[in-house]
């Protein structure tokens, strides 16, 4: 049996490299999986819309499509796909429960995302009931969010960033630069462990939840610390989303640097749209643009911060005493983000925007699921205790007055780029 599995074993990072592209290729050229409703206001909703026949058959579907999916992946890296095949069904009904959930209008009101929920129901599973050793190896966590990551790259599109205008891309620059250098600074004053550092600084300055999971995979990075992150991030976002409207409705600013600084300054983008609908059409637009602008940036930061981690957190022996050479660079360098650029190369320039337009749904939905299987499986094999312990109120302070200082530089840049 060992020998057979060392056989066929390939390194993750090409693995969901491989697994994000036979899903593009499928949705492409072969079938496109139909998305699963999971939106509803009451219970009549619920039952008619959610829990009709239609929709379990799209929901069976989907369950066949993936676990096929997770089984070669299991394979190729060599895990045991009996176990694999043994575990996954239970992942995907607890993520399905956190997506209905998190379909629910009220909580979509709140911008909690799905991977909250997932992240809270595989904890306290975890933590109220003794899972066994088997289960626990067989969850694929990395592959998971890895897999998301690569189908990330399908919605970032460069022609997009053009019709975004030199206004908006030039404040994400100045945003994105300047607050992760900050938020990298602070953390190293308040001596904050390296590896939460980076998610910090790439989540409270770039798109949140998506560049905290990007940084996570490109630093190989802890999914306790992860998990820490993204739940600040979207417990902060909520405020921030009903009091930045208020307070620029209270001192008047123009309903253009609104936008700027809504777009700029919230971290997620449905919270972003929901803040920049309370203040009007214009805010709306603005606001989208400029968060689109930092979200493209995603690519290009995690290929960065892969190099500088690479570069920088080599403990070999032959290297402790000098920088590591190209090779040992691309010994270590997060191969997943090459599936991302790849992506979004492939999306911007040989695709054209009927066929992008065609697929992108599905994608989206399919990305989704694949990020909010790995937060269930997070939960899972999370306890309490290490998701406390390993992070001190350092990270929390951190995280909390970069943000600060993220709303008030981008204010001011808002205000030098569109105010008139």
């Amino acid at each position: 049996m060992p020998t057979q599995t060392k056989t066929f074993t390939i390194h993750e990072d090409w693995t969901v490299v491989i697994l994000g592209f036979i899903i593009i290729g499928l949705s492409l050229f072969v079938f496109l999986p139909e998305v699963p409703v999971f939106k509803w206001s009451n219970q009549t909703d619920l039952l008619a819309d959610v829990f009709d026949s239609a929709n379990l058959k799209i929901l069976l579907f989907q369950f066949l499509y993936l676990i096929i999916i997770g089984a070669l992946g299991a394979f190729l890296i060599g895990k045991s796909v009996k176990h694999f095949l043994s575990g996954f069904p239970i992942v995907y009904l607890l993520t399905v429960i956190a997506l209905i959930i998190a379909g629910n209008t009220e909580v979509k009101g709140l911008n909690l995302e799905a991977v909250i929920f997932s992240l809270i129901i595989g904890l306290a599973i975890s933590n109220f009931f003794k899972l066994p050793d088997w289960f626990k190896s067989a969850l694929s966590t990395e592959v998971f969010v890895k897999i998301g990551l690569v189908l990330l790259g399908t919605s970032v599109i460069f022609s997009d960033i053009l019709k975004a205008g030199s206004l908006g891309l030039i404040q994400a620059l100045v945003v994105v630069l300047s607050v992760w250098y900050f938020a990298f600074w602070l953390c190293k004053k308040l001596k904050v462990d390296d590896e939460l550092t980076m998610m910090i600084s790439s989540a409270v300055s770039i798109c949140g939840v998506s560049a905290a999971i990007a940084t996570s995979g490109a630093i190989k990075g802890d999914s306790k610390k992860l998990s820490y992150v993204i739940s600040i991030v979207l417990v902060t976002a909520i405020p921030m989303m009903i009091f930045m409207p208020i307070i620029a409705k209270y001192f008047n600013f123009p309903e253009e640097v609104t936008g700027a600084w809504l777009g700029g300054s919230i971290d997620t983008s449905g919270a972003v749209v929901a803040s920049g609908s309370l203040v009007g059409e214009t805010a709306l637009k603005i606001s989208t643009i400029v968060k689109f602008s930092q979200n493209v940036l995603l690519g290009i930061a995690a290929f960065v911060i892969s190099v500088y981690w690479t570069y920088s957190h080599n403990s070999s022996a032959e290297t402790a005493a000098s920088k590591p050479t190209l090779k040992v660079i691309w010994e270590r360098f997060p191969k997943f983000v090459i599936g991302f650029i790849t992506a979004s190369l492939l999306f911007s320039f040989l695709l054209t925007a009927e066929t992008r337009d065609g697929v992108k749904d599905s994608l989206k939905n399919l990305q989704g699921i694949w990020f909010a299987l790995a937060f269930t499986s997070i939960g899972l094999e999370t306890n309490f205790k290490d998701l406390l312990n390993n992070n001190s109120r350092k990270p929390l302070y951190a995280f909390l007055i970069a943000q600060l200082f993220n709303v008030i530089i981008t204010l001011l840049i808002a205000f030098l780029l569109f105010s008139k």
